[in-house]
């Protein structure tokens, strides 16, 4: 078996947003096709830089063709090692989409889901939170229901676990002070909202550059009991999140924005979290992830991966999640029930009762169709650009 080419599919549903371009963020699909008909499906992070990751697949298709497909490690070797200087973000998620699809033309060769080929099943299903498009009105919509209203609807769909960003979304106009108190009575109202049964995530997206404020927040919400407390300072300066996590009781969550094995190193040696978030898209892909599960493990560190993109991100989190001791709980930020989803998507996961099924069909374990993603083509998209009260450049 011999891979014969692949294609790139940029997919924007058309949605309108009040910033940038004025479009909404595109999907980004590769399909990796052999000259045995087997094709495999992977997606790569949407960073706002879709096209700059269309090509960075294109090049890779110069090393693949006319090779063969199951040899994964030799192929993300020669994308990693062969272009000599560390991949950005862009880069790794186009390494990340092709590695996701080789994995899936395996399992579709050798007839298993992929976590069976990576040592499992070591659990029989994936627990999940609601996130993003599906726990929250987005500070990028310009329509959606209110932040308890939407809460309520992803436990009424049998989650057990949900979501919000705690600052409100005019955060960018307020006071610190100001910022603090309405953060807290943002995860006070979904606490009341939701009850003590369902767990309740916080994203602070490390917004602010001083973790002290981070801190304020913590020990406010404290007595809220979240499961986790997100990018409360950012992974990249480990200290800061270190500074935050010996203050707290609330377990500490990061990881999304590394995508480099050597920050995992240091963010690992460093003791600054509880919980690894990383994000399979963009940091190399499944077999990566895994790696860094282990690397993990070894540090006493669980695993709750990033999932912001599509279905097919969120199976690639599920065969990881499969199959390592570690995992915590899957981020879900993906309408398993939108019509445009099932339009584009077949044989989709199942989530009931907050957990999703793993997978049982070969390779990642869906189908796409090519001939509805021409329906919805590319389109430009910004991501937002945060303006401060005295015109400086904030954290979106």
């Amino acid at each position: 078996m011999k891979i014969t080419g692949l294609k790139v599919f940029l997919i924007n549903p058309g949605n309108r947003v009040s910033y940038g371009a004025g479009w909404g963020k595109n999907t980004i699909l590769v399909k990796v096709y052999t000259d045995s008909g087997i094709a495999g499906l992977g997606e790569a992070f949407g960073t706002g830089k879709a096209k700059t990751t269309e090509a960075a697949i294109y090049e890779f298709e110069r090393w693949l063709i006319g090779r063969d497909p199951t040899e994964i490690v030799r192929h993300w070797m020669a994308y990693y090692r062969g272009s000599r200087y560390p991949l950005g973000t862009a880069t790794m998620a186009a390494l990340s989409a092709v590695e996701i699809a080789l994995w899936d033309i395996a399992g579709k060769a050798c007839g298993l889901p992929i976590y069976k080929m990576l040592g499992g099943p070591f659990r029989d299903k994936v627990r999940v939170y609601a996130s993003g498009y599906l726990a929250q009105p987005r500070h990028f919509d310009l329509e959606g229901p209110p932040l308890v209203e939407a809460a309520k609807d992803v436990v009424s769909r049998g989650f057990t676990a949900l979501k919000i960003t705690p600052q409100p979304d005019n955060y960018k106009t307020l006071s610190p002070a100001e910022v603090l108190r309405e953060s807290v009575e943002r995860v006070r109202q979904v606490r009341e909202a939701v009850g003590d049964g369902v767990d309740i995530c916080l994203d602070f997206h490390g917004r602010s550059l001083s973790p002290v404020d981070a801190i304020w927040l913590a020990r406010e919400i404290e007595k809220y009991r979240p499961l986790f407390l997100e990018e409360p300072a950012l992974t990249e300066y480990p200290e800061s999140l270190k500074e935050v996590k010996s203050e707290t009781i609330i377990p500490i969550a990061g990881g999304e924005r590394c995508i480099s094995r050597d920050r995992l190193r240091e963010i690992l040696e460093t003791r600054c979290l509880h919980i690894l978030q990383p994000e399979p898209t963009a940091n190399g892909g499944i077999l990566e992830t895994v790696k860094w599960a282990a690397m993990a493990e070894m540090h006493h560190v669980l695993l709750a991966p990033h999932q912001a993109c599509g279905p097919v991100s969120l199976l690639a989190c599920a065969h990881i999640d499969a199959c390592i001791p570690n995992f915590l709980v899957q981020e879900c930020n993906v309408d398993l029930a939108s019509p445009l989803v099932n339009e584009l998507y077949s044989n989709l996961p199942v989530i009931e009762g907050g957990y999703l099924r793993l997978p049982v069909t070969p390779g990642i374990g869906l189908e796409f169709n090519e001939a509805a993603a021409e329906k919805y083509p590319w389109k430009p998209f910004d991501r937002p650009v945060v303006i401060q009260q005295d015109g400086g450049i904030g954290m979106e």
